[in-house]
């Protein structure tokens, strides 16, 4: 029978909510009977259960350890293939998850200069192991365990989990260290909530969706499908987390002049796929959401895809 490490953020840890849980508006704190009732049900299976609130860096780093392979001879940390521990990440927000996949790619990912023969062509990084989600928030229909179709009780995530089946999702990296699970949304808005147009070069690949002259209401970075709508508007098309690729879209404002009627104002997406993208903003800070926590940037962006990186366990 397997170990399970169930695995709660405590306020403040990692990047959850952009600055603690207490920023996010949930109550996190009733909603951890889940948590009890999971590992009374993995228990009840003879799964030997551990649960860990971890309020740093250092304390999620320190359950991710139980993942670890064998010692290599290249030196480098290397996720166990066949571990017998199982990780059950509890989540109030999507942005929990994603703090805890920022600490396991930057646990197993080889710096370049120690990049191994046995690392796809395509990754820099290897096959993280699966986690299962608890979701906290049971009344949430549009967070990741939702999208992805997993189970949302704790007895359905104890099945899952023991079962062992598992899904292969790709991951998306970025240059600023962390990681993107679901999407990003780049753009702001006023306090009338109406979107505030910026300029900026947005690439994917070899495509240029902006050239940084054309005011852009918004960017969305689509790993999967929870920012496919921006204020009503359809952007990505898909939203696929399987296939291999980003998707991205800019929504343009441009004026069509109507004969006898004036102009009027309609809004233009422009769409493409690819292993990378890039966005360089032209004029100071650009507010963005990703995976639902919120920063700004005056700097050029890229996230590139690592197909096939993490995975869920759930049918």
């Amino acid at each position: 029978m397997y170990d399970v490490v169930i695995l709660s953020l405590a306020e403040g840890a990692g990047d959850s909510c952009g600055g603690g849980c207490g920023g996010c508006g949930n109550e996190c704190a009733t909603p951890r009977v889940p948590v009890l009732q999971c590992a009374e049900e993995l228990t009840k299976a003879g799964a030997r259960v551990e649960t860990v609130l971890a309020g740093s860096d250092a304390e999620i780093d320190a359950a991710l350890a139980r993942l670890d392979g064998e010692p290599r001879p290249d030196g480098l940390t290397w996720p166990d293939p066949d571990s017998k521990t199982r990780l059950i990440i509890a989540t109030a927000v999507d942005g929990q998850l994603r703090a805890v996949l920022r600490r396991l790619v930057r646990r197993y990912a080889p710096p370049p200069s120690k990049r191994p023969a046995d690392l796809a062509a395509d990754r820099t990084v290897p096959d993280l192991p699966a986690v299962a989600l608890l979701p906290l928030d049971v009344a949430n229909t549009t967070d990741l365990a939702a999208q992805l179709g997993l189970p949302r009780t704790p007895r359905g995530v104890a099945e899952a989990v023991l079962s062992g089946r598992v899904r292969r999702l790709d991951l998306l990296r970025n240059d600023g260290g962390s990681v993107t699970l679901d999407g990003a949304l780049l753009g702001g808005s006023d306090d009338d909530g109406r979107a505030v147009p910026w300029r900026g070069r947005v690439e994917v690949d070899d495509a240029v969706l902006s050239d940084g002259d054309d005011p852009i209401l918004a960017c969305v970075i689509g790993n999967g499908g929870g920012y496919a709508e921006f204020d009503g508007l359809r952007l990505l098309a898909d939203g696929d987390p399987t296939d291999g690729r980003v998707e991205v879209a800019v929504a343009v404002p441009r004026v069509v002049k109507q004969r006898f009627r004036g102009t009027k104002v309609q809004v233009e997406v422009r769409r493409a796929r690819g292993r990378a993208v890039s966005v360089l903003p032209r004029d100071g800070e650009v507010q963005f959401l990703d995976d639902g926590v919120g920063g700004s940037t005056s700097r050029k962006r890229s996230w590139w895809t690592e197909p096939g990186a993490w995975a869920v366990y759930g049918s």
